[in-house]
């Protein structure tokens, strides 16, 4: 079992990642491996920071031999993804829409299929565009084919679309306690559908 979580934010200490680390932190007391994805970093060493269609389908050339690669690689054994981004003018960071958007080689090899996701966000003012961002982030995982999360769990309550902070989100104390619900959320739907994966990797 992998759970991922992914750092739309260009500050790598930031509050986007100060709660995807506390989603980590929550899955890892599990005893499940997890990693986290700095995106910017990556997408700063690329050769090219943006798709532009290079070869259709998507061969990967672009990326070969870079920090995308190997993330990329990473995703196509993931169990579960909790994606992270700060609110920009409503919706996701550019470093996130870039990552997302040089991922058409695993769309096409359907790799993310049934992969569980996730999303937290994070703005400036308690109502800053933290929901919106938030479907942004659920529509490119359902574009992928993913199996989309909120921050709902039984043994707590149903939940909302996200887990959604204001910042600091250090001293949110309800979007700490939505983030680790989300995190739990992730976690049991990734266990109770790992067979559909193994299955559709071929294992």
């Amino acid at each position: 079992m992998l759970i991922i979580a992914i750092n739309g934010s260009p500050n790598a200490e930031g509050n986007t990642a100060f709660l995807l680390r506390e989603a980590l932190n929550e899955i890892k007391s599990e005893g499940v491996e997890t990693k986290f994805f700095q995106i910017s970093e990556a997408v700063a060493q690329a050769r090219h920071p943006f798709c532009t269609c290079c070869t259709t389908p998507c061969s990967g050339a672009c990326y070969k031999g870079t920090l995308l690669e190997q993330m990329y690689n990473d995703l196509r054994r993931a169990d579960g993804i909790i994606l992270g981004s700060p609110v920009y003018f409503g919706t996701v960071s550019g470093q996130m829409k870039a990552f997302w958007d040089k991922t058409r080689a695993l769309r096409k090899d359907k790799a993310l299929v049934d992969v569980v996701g996730g999303a937290v966000t994070t703005g400036g003012s308690r109502y800053g565009g933290q929901e919106s961002a938030a479907r942004a982030l659920h529509e490119i995982m359902l574009t992928h084919g993913m199996t989309v999360v909120g921050d709902g769990f039984y043994h707590d309550d149903a939940g909302h679309q996200a887990a959604c902070s204001q910042r600091p989100s250090a001293e949110d104390l309800e979007a700490i306690k939505r983030t680790r619900i989300l995190a739990k959320r992730v976690l049991e739907m990734a266990e109770v559908t790992a067979e559909m994966r193994k299955r559709n990797r071929g294992g």
